[in-house]
């Protein structure tokens, strides 16, 4: 357990931190000091485990807080929320667009009925919560915000994560809504606002996460997601903001592959250039140079063909995740190549870190592969690697001029394809797909959405605007719609709209009048 003596099965004491001396001195990277390769922390995880927090959301707020209410009863110390397609791109339930999406790869949110509705019974003081949810990211926040005023909740107190990482979005994944430009502006806002209101809020999770999902190395992942921490940096300060400060509240999001000494690595030099990054920007505060992340299991690595072996692959991931330094994790379902997990599959995710956690031992000391020949010679090569694509980006003018003209695209596009030849010519493996397939699959339980709960939401959309006051919810959008012009921050705007009963969608529509869409 965290803060007791550990020992190995044999009685053998484990120490909280293993390192080389040289001429008699200790090593000069030590884990929780300057640049961090090592861990954030200077005893990891003994002294506190990682956040155990399983990402689920699915058809209605209703539903969804079943399975919420579950997980935390199966040992779930964080959670972690998934939105449906038309909330992600900011259209309410009974748009046209919205057809066949509602509540299929995640939960619907169309209002504050909605959210009160997903955290029923969960105090939100009283737990951490990360919100999947970028380019409505502003939204979501506000109506997060007017549910823990709603239950009498210490703003200063509220802790959690929105993902609010839009760069990404035009890179690798598409759930983007307004040209980049005026997205970093409202991501600036956001930062700028949770200074004030909600210090312990984490304001942004820089993704490399979809990135590699969508067909990266484990290079172009750091690369290009430490990139776009920069622009992001660069844009606060632009507006003034202390980087001593905001540095404090960034946080990111990577991926977890098969590859486990490589994946090992990636995560230590990720932390190593952040912090020289972030000394490079003017940051002074240890604190402010520090990579916080949370790591996920990875998605695309999971197979259709003979399920049940996902769950070797994720318990890989894991260990990759664990002795790299995650400071939380979410493990898939085994069937999620398939459809969302079921509760079952849920359960065993969970179980797999739980495992890892109490009965491995890999927790038991900081930085377990730190001194490797191997582990550390790679970390080097990794970090190199990763700085000739930065300095790449740089020369085109940074993340957002990048993405513009398609570099961070097509870097990633090539790197899918060259691991798809690989695949299919036989000399990448994948068990199951092209070597060691059985004739018969086994057939497992799949989670099935119904589409009846376009229609259920659709009713609670009609029923909130017949029964709302429809004057004070158009004077909040008419304000609003003032702030984007005007150039002022956004977020009090916001806030006051979700708590009069103003829609995602109303939302949205209202600031894409005024900075339009991205095509």
């Amino acid at each position: 357990m965290p803060g007791e003596k550990c020992f190995t099965d044999s009685g053998i004491e484990i120490k909280k931190v293993y390192q080389p001396t040289v001429n008699g001195q200790r090593s000069t990277e030590i884990p929780g000091e300057f640049p961090f390769t090592r861990g954030i922390q200077p005893d990891m995880y003994r002294g506190r485990l990682w956040t155990m927090r399983q990402y689920a959301g699915f058809s209605t707020a209703e539903e969804s807080n079943k399975r919420y209410h579950y997980l935390l009863s199966q040992g779930v110390n964080g959670l972690s929320v998934a939105f449906d397609l038309p909330t992600q791109i900011g259209y309410d339930s009974d748009h046209d667009l919205s057809d066949g999406e509602v509540g299929k790869v995640g939960v619907a949110i169309d209002s504050i009925e909605d959210m009160q509705t997903l955290f029923d019974g969960i105090k939100l003081q009283d737990i951490t919560t990360s919100m999947t949810i970028n380019a409505t990211g502003f939204i979501l926040l506000g109506l997060y915000v007017a549910l823990a005023k709603q239950q009498g909740a210490d703003l200063k107190k509220i802790s959690g994560t929105i993902q609010n990482d839009i760069l990404k979005e035009y890179a690798a994944r598409g759930t983007y809504i307004y040209p980049p430009k005026p997205s970093m502006r409202i991501i600036t806002d956001i930062f700028e606002w949770c200074s004030n209101e909600l210090p312990k809020w984490n304001t942004i999770s820089i993704s490399g996460y979809h990135i590699r999902e969508a067909g990266s190395t484990a290079v172009q992942e750091i690369a290009f997601t430490l990139s776009n921490g920069k622009a992001y940096v660069k844009a606060a300060m632009k507006k003034g903001l202390d980087i001593n400060v905001f540095g404090k509240r960034l946080s990111f999001f990577f991926n977890a592959h098969n590859n486990l000494f490589e994946e090992v690595a990636k995560f230590r030099a990720a932390r190593r250039m952040w912090a020289r990054i972030m000394q490079s920007l003017g940051a002074t505060d240890p604190k402010a140079m520090m990579l916080r992340f949370h790591t996920q299991t990875g998605g695309s690595t999971l197979t259709a063909q003979q399920p049940l072996n996902n769950i070797s692959r994720v318990t890989i991931q894991t260990i990759a995740a664990v002795l790299g330094g995650t400071q939380s994790l979410h493990t898939n379902g085994y069937d999620e190549a398939l459809s969302l997990p079921t509760e079952e599959a849920a359960r065993i995710a969970l179980r797999t870190q739980q495992i890892a956690a109490y009965e491995s031992g890999i927790a038991d000391t900081a930085d377990p592969l730190g001194g490797s020949y191997f582990v550390e010679s790679l970390t080097g090569e990794i970090e190199k690697a990763a700085w000739e694509l930065i300095e790449q980006v740089d020369v085109l003018g940074g993340s957002v001029a990048a993405i513009e003209q398609g570099f961070m695209q097509n870097e990633i596009a090539r790197s899918a394809y060259e691991h798809q030849l690989k695949v299919e010519s036989g000399e990448k493996i994948i068990v199951g797909v092209n070597k060691f397939m059985v004739d018969d699959e086994e057939k497992i339980p799949l989670l099935k959405i119904n589409d009846s709960i376009r229609k259920m939401q659709v009713e609670k959309l009609k029923h909130l605007k017949e029964t709302r006051n429809k004057t004070s919810a158009m004077a909040c959008l008419e304000n609003l719609h003032s702030k984007a012009v005007s150039g002022e921050n956004i977020m009090p705007a916001v806030n006051d709209a979700v708590e009069n009963f103003c829609t995602l969608g109303e939302i949205a529509d209202t600031l894409r009048k005024v900075f339009g869409e991205y095509r």
